[in-house]
């Protein structure tokens, strides 16, 4: 069991908070991991590049040249593949990469990401009534008193639900990623310096990925 502790918006400890959920055995948790990190990244290959194959390119109908006399080589279409503007041979057709995995799975991967993340996870209060508009330079205040160093590192700040201010403000951050706790993924988790997250968020994750079934 890993406990993690609650800051509010000024820094300071107000609680702590426990972080109990079911992950993969040692022996399968990287591989488990893995197979969720790479079927989230080939599913979002669009699979839309297409060439076209000799078949399909216009024009061509026409014998360039006679067959023999002229002294150059034989050529019966424009459109071969050895001619400029001709088809190309084995080129790539729209296709689907997609990967299936099923849903148990794709849950233990992300318990057991985040998990393994414990020592990078900052837990804070919920902080949107202390953005009063969107203001970028107060949120980096915020993540500095957190103990995050803006400069050099990146961050995935999970929130329970989209809030206006707080995007706005995290928006001029490039190395800033807002996402919502119904979003959570694997590459977000694995590919950020640090974590943090709201107590709310923290709850639904909880509620939602606590369950082994």
């Amino acid at each position: 069991m890993a406990t993690c502790s609650i800051k509010d918006w000024q820094g300071n400890a107000t609680g702590e908070v426990d972080l109990d959920l079911p992950v993969a055995s040692e022996a399968t948790a990287s591989h488990v991991v893995y197979l969720a990190f790479k079927r989230q990244m080939v599913n979002s290959r669009q699979g839309t590049a297409s060439t076209l194959t000799r078949g399909e390119v216009r024009g061509g109908g026409r014998k360039p040249w006679k067959q023999k006399g002229t002294g150059r080589a034989r050529a019966g279409s424009i459109r071969s593949p050895l001619w400029r503007k001709g088809g190309v041979i084995f080129g790539p057709k729209p296709r689907d990469f997609e990967i299936k995995m099923n849903r148990k799975e794709r849950r233990l991967a992300l318990r057991t990401a985040l998990q393994s993340r414990v020592e990078d996870l900052i837990v804070v209060d919920e902080f949107e009534g202390q953005l009063a508009a969107p203001r970028t330079r107060d949120l980096v205040q915020a993540f500095e008193r957190w103990g995050v160093d803006m400069a050099s590192q990146s961050i995935l700040l999970i929130l329970r639900e989209r809030q206006t201010n707080t995007y706005l403000s995290a928006r001029n951050l490039p190395n800033v990623k807002v996402i919502t706790a119904g979003n959570l993924n694997v590459r977000d988790l694995l590919a950020t310096d640090w974590i943090v997250v709201t107590g709310p968020a923290l709850e639904l994750i909880k509620e939602t990925y606590g369950a082994v079934a």
